[in-house]
C-alpha cells in the first residue's frame, strides 16, 4: 500500500499543510472519467483549470499529501502571469511576489552586461515576478478546490496505465490499497521522472550536460535590489558560474556550479554548503552576515523532448513531455504554456467540437516550442557550463574580452523564456491577410495587451473561447458576420466579438472599446475599418484580415477546429 509521509515538510517560511488522502472505501463505484490528470504540480493544475474554463471535468491525482518541497520554480514571466490571470490566480501571485526586469552579469568583480527586459504602459504585469513554487501551487490548488469541475485526490499514486479501445484504465494505489479508474483521456503531468513514460518505453530526443548545480535557499537580509545576479569564473569557484535571486519572505536563492568530479552527495554536505555560501557572500561584500538554510538540492542541465506528446489516450505535458534547463526560467513557464494549449485542444475534442487532428496540432505546436527552447537554451547551457574544452576556450575568450570590449557583452544574454509563436500551425487560416500586415501580432503569436484605463487592460476582457477583434467606426457589425457568429455558437463554440474604434455600443458585438487616439489600431497594425483578428481559446492569433467578410471568418473557424 502507498504510504505518503504525513509529516509536514520542513520550511522556515512556508507553513505546509498535510491534506487528507482520498480513500476508495469512502466513495462508491467509480464512473468513467472524461479526463484524469496524473500530477498536481503547475502543469497538472493549470491543465485542470483550463479544462474547467471550457466546461470539462477532470480528476487530479497526487501521490503526495502536500505541496512540493522547496521553492523550486521561482521566476514567472509576463506571459505566464497572463495565463495565470485566465485561471484566476494572478492577483494572488502579484500580491506576494517581487517584480523585476534587470539582470546583471559579473566577471572578475566588474559588471560586464546588464539585461533590461522591455516594459511599457500597455503591460499589466512586469517581465518577471519572483514567487516560491509552494505559494504558486497553493494558489492554484485553492482555485481548483473552488471549481465544481475539478476533483483533487491526495495520496493517490498511479501504478500503471493500460490503454483500451477508446479509453484507458489507471491503476492507483492509496494508503488503504489499490483501485482502478477508467478515463477517456489520461494527462501525464507527473514531472521529469514520469513512470508512465518509462513504462511505455518512450524515448526522448536531445542532450544532457555533465555539469551539476546546487540550489540553496537561505534566509538573509541583503540590501540588494530584486535583480538577477550572475557571476562568472569567481575566485572561490574558478571556471564555474554562480546565480543569485531575491525571493519573497526574506529568502535568497544561490545557485552555484560544482567543480568537476564533485558528486551531488558531497556538495550537499552541510559543511560544503556553508563554505560555498560564505565564500559567495564574502565575494559580494557581505562576509559574516548571518544566514539560515531553508532548502537545498542539485540539478543538471538537460535539453530533451518527446517527439510526440499524444500516445493513444495518454497525453504528456510539462516535464513529463520534455526536460529543459532552468537557465532563462524555462521550466514552469513552459509548463504553463503547455497546459494552456492542452486545456483548450483537449476540451474541444472531449466536447465533440473538433476531431483527433486538433490534438495532433497541439502535439506538433508544443513539440516545436520545446525544440525551439532546446535550440536557444542550449546556447545558454554551453555558455554557463561549457561541455568541452573547445566551448570552454570560446567562453573564456568572451569573458576576457568583455572586460574591455562592449561588442562581446551581449553574448552574456540569458535568452529569457518567451511565448512560442505557432507560425506554421495547421490551425492558422490560409486565406487571410496575414502577409499583408506591416505590424501587429502575426499568425500564431499571443495578443498584444492594451491599457484601456488606469487599471483596465484588453486581456482582462478576453479568454474563455475564441475572440474576434473587429475594428469598426460603425455602430453595427455587418449582419453576414453576425450570422457566422450565431452559427458557431449554435454548434457550441464559444465566440466573443469585441468591437474596437466606435465610441459607443456596437450592435452585434459583446463588448466595445473606443480608440479615439488610434493607439489600439497602431498596436495591431490596422489602418481602416473592417479589419479583424481571430484569437484561439489560448489567445494566439489564428487569422487576421485587413477586410473581414463572412466567408473568410467561416473558413478561419473551420481551419481552427478540424474534424
Amino acid at each position: 500500500m502507498h504510504q505518503p509521509t504525513t509529516q509536514p515538510r520542513p520550511s522556515i517560511y512556508y507553513p505546509y499543510e498535510v491534506f487528507q488522502p482520498w480513500l476508495p472505501s469512502q466513495h462508491g463505484a467509480q464512473p468513467r472519467q472524461k479526463v484524469v490528470i496524473v500530477g498536481s504540480g503547475p502543469a497538472g493544475m493549470v491543465t485542470a483549470l483550463e479544462l474547467a474554463r471550457h466546461g470539462v471535468a477532470s480528476v487530479v491525482l497526487s501521490a503526495e499529501l502536500q505541496f512540493s518541497q522547496g521553492s523550486r520554480a521561482i521566476v514567472f514571466t509576463r506571459r505566464s502571469m497572463e495565463i495565470l490571470q485566465q485561471v484566476g490566480v494572478a492577483e494572488r501571485m502579484t500580491e506576494g511576489g517581487l517584480p523585476w526586469r534587470f539582470g546583471n552579469s559579473y566577471y572578475r568583480g566588474q559588471r560586464v552586461f546588464r539585461m533590461e527586459a522591455p516594459h511599457d504602459d500597455d503591460d499589466r504585469f512586469f517581465p518577471m515576478l519572483n514567487v516560491q513554487q509552494q505559494y504558486m501551487e497553493h494558489y492554484l490548488h485553492d482555485a481548483c478546490a473552488a471549481s465544481p469541475l475539478i476533483e483533487v485526490r491526495w495520496g493517490n499514486k498511479v501504478l500503471g496505465v493500460t490503454q483500451r479501445e477508446g479509453y484507458a484504465e489507471v491503476l492507483i494505489d492509496t494508503p488503504e490499497g489499490e483501485y482502478t479508474l477508467e478515463s477517456d483521456w489520461v494527462v501525464d503531468a507527473s514531472g521529469g521522472r514520469s513512470a508512465i513514460r518509462t513504462a511505455m518505453n518512450l524515448q526522448m530526443e536531445g542532450a544532457s550536460y555533465e555539469g551539476f548545480f546546487v540550489i540553496a535557499d537561505i534566509r538573509i537580509d541583503l540590501p540588494l535590489p530584486t535583480e538577477r545576479l550572475a557571476f562568472f569564473d569567481p575566485e572561490w569557484n574558478p571556471g564555474n558560474t554562480i546565480l543569485m535571486h531575491r525571493e519573497p519572505h526574506g529568502i535568497w536563492r544561490v545557485d552555484y556550479q560544482l567543480p568537476e568530479g564533485e558528486t551531488p552527495e558531497e556538495a550537499l554536505r552541510p559543511e560544503s554548503l556553508k563554505a560555498r555560501i560564505d565564500a559567495q557572500l564574502a565575494m559580494i561584500g557581505h562576509a559574516g552576515t548571518p544566514w539560515e538554510m531553508d532548502w537545498s538540492s542539485v540539478y543538471s542541465a538537460r535539453t530533451l523532448t518527446l517527439p510526440d506528446f499524444v500516445h493513444g489516450s495518454v497525453i504528456f505535458t510539462g516535464d513529463a513531455a520534455h526536460l529543459l534547463p532552468i537557465f532563462g526560467v524555462r521550466g514552469a513557464n513552459t509548463a504553463f504554456q503547455d497546459a494552456q494549449s492542452l486545456g483548450w485542444h483537449l476540451a474541444y475534442v472531449v466536447k465533440g467540437l473538433a476531431g483527433p487532428r486538433l490534438l495532433a496540432s497541439h502535439s506538433a505546436e508544443r513539440v516545436g516550442a520545446a525544440r525551439e527552447i532546446i535550440a536557444e537554451s542550449g546556447k545558454s547551457v554551453r555558455f554557463m557550463t561549457p561541455p568541452t574544452r573547445g566551448f570552454r576556450l570560446l567562453r573564456d575568450a568572451v569573458l576576457s574580452l568583455s572586460l574591455q570590449h562592449e561588442f562581446v557583452r551581449p553574448l552574456y544574454h540569458w535568452r529569457t523564456s518567451r511565448p512560442h509563436e505557432y507560425t506554421h500551425s495547421m490551425l492558422n487560416s490560409r486565406g487571410d491577410d496575414n502577409a499583408l500586415f506591416t505590424d501587429g501580432p502575426a499568425h500564431g503569436a499571443p495578443p498584444r495587451n492594451i491599457r484601456l484605463a488606469a487599471d483596465d487592460y484588453l486581456l482582462d476582457h478576453l479568454g474563455g473561447g475564441f475572440d474576434l477583434l473587429y475594428f469598426t467606426e460603425a455602430g453595427e457589425v455587418p449582419e453576414p458576420i453576425q450570422a457566422v457568429v450565431r452559427q458557431a455558437r449554435e454548434r457550441g463554440v464559444a465566440l466573443r466579438v469585441s468591437a474596437i474604434g466606435h465610441s459607443g455600443p456596437v450592435k452585434g458585438a459583446d463588448q466595445s472599446f473606443a480608440d479615439a487616439d488610434g493607439h489600439f489600431r497602431a498596436r495591431y497594425g490596422v489602418r481602416a475599418s473592417g479589419a479583424a483578428y481571430l484569437l484561439r481559446p489560448d489567445q494566439h492569433v489564428c487569422a487576421r484580415w485587413l477586410t473581414l467578410d463572412a466567408h473568410r471568418l467561416q473558413a478561419a473557424l473551420t481551419a481552427a477546429l478540424p474534424q
